[in-house]
């Protein structure tokens, strides 16, 4: 047999104790392979031999079936978990099912000791080491691929974060976490057509801190913010999560309750305005009287003909709470009752 390989023989381990069987093996690697300084076959026939190298240094294992003392296919398993090295079983045996068993267990190929078979061995040797390379190169493909789908699922969901902060810091008002004057601009027009809609009610309800400059410039800024925040955590608290709540400006605040009676909306912040009087008393960097002056406006009880109009008569009913001495609540429709009473005509 001519030699058709100029490259080196691989690195090839036998696992037979046919001594007659391995020196065909090794003759037919020899003539097959150009062999070079870097070359080696080495064979051993048992299994005690086989494990006692280092698997990982060998190309490739061609091992036999009838070993003293153990069977090939359960040597193959102890193989396999030692080492990614591809292993032909080279047996005597032309049971079909042992060739399924020797595949089924992470065999590579399979050949029988039949005639000549051995001239057929390094070709088998050249194919089954190709196609364990393309194999491990799709494994290191496929692990590479799921890495860089990890790390774009990663990267996607850290994108959708920062999305959802920047919408969020786009609504809020970032001192105190409530909705800002443009997202309860957005949410008015869009309550207003569904309660027109739906024939239901909606109620707005202007908020002011009373004497906060005079506060602000007594106690500081840093006592400012801590009031306005405190007022906004009071507001949170007794909201529903169907309700908007806003910081208007500065020191003020607005309300925005769907199917609430004007009726209900006074409840609501009239509750509010005792909390914040009751936690200002009682919060050691404040401990002075905070009051609040409210107005409330509703669309059946008020019936203003656009959304702006709801808040400007809520606005209109916060200064009539001023004129009255602050600290109180007040409906649109007492700011009527006053015009009528004093002869001027009503908004």
């Amino acid at each position: 047999m001519r030699k058709t390989r100029t490259s080196p023989c691989p690195r090839v381990l036998i696992v037979d104790d046919d001594p007659d069987h391995v020196a065909l093996l090794v003759d037919a690697l020899e003539m097959y392979y150009d062999m070079g300084p870097d070359s080696r076959i080495v064979s051993t026939g048992h299994a005690k031999g086989c494990l006692a190298h280092d698997l990982r240094e060998f190309d490739i294992v061609l091992l036999d079936h009838h070993l003293p003392g153990t069977e090939g296919l359960d040597l193959l398993n102890a193989i396999l978990s030692q080492a990614d090295v591809p292993v032909i079983f080279v047996t005597g045996d032309s049971d079909l099912d042992l060739a399924a068993s020797a595949i089924e267990r992470g065999a590579q190929d399979f050949i029988c000791k039949h005639g000549r078979y051995f001239l057929a061995v390094p070709a088998l040797v050249q194919k089954n080491i190709a196609l364990h390379a393309i194999k491990q190169e799709n494994e290191r493909l496929s692990m590479r691929l799921r890495m860089m789908l990890d790390e774009l699922r990663m990267k996607n969901d850290q994108l959708e974060a920062s999305m959802a902060k920047l919408k969020e810091m786009a609504v809020t008002d970032p001192l105190t976490g409530l909705a800002n004057r443009r997202h309860f601009g957005e949410q008015l027009a869009r309550q207003y057509s569904e309660a027109a809609r739906y024939s239901v009610d909606l109620s707005c309800c202007m908020i002011d801190l009373d004497h906060f400059k005079q506060l602000n410039d007594t106690l500081g800024h840093q006592i400012g913010d801590v009031l306005i925040c405190l007022t906004a955590n009071c507001i949170r608290e007794a909201c529903r999560s169907s309700d908007i709540a806003a910081r208007y400006g500065g020191d003020e605040f607005v309300l925005l309750l769907p199917q609430t009676t004007a009726e209900e909306a006074v409840a609501t912040v009239e509750r509010i305005r005792q909390t914040v009087g009751q936690r200002c008393d009682e919060h050691p960097k404040v401990r002075l009287p905070v009051t609040l002056s409210i107005g409330v406006a509703s669309l059946k009880h008020d019936y203003p003909d656009r959304p702006d109009g709801l808040v400007a008569m809520a606005d209109r009913a916060l200064y009539k709470a001023k004129d009255r001495g602050k600290n109180c609540v007040v409906c649109f429709s007492n700011v009527r009752d006053d015009q009528r009473a004093s002869g001027e005509a009503p908004d």
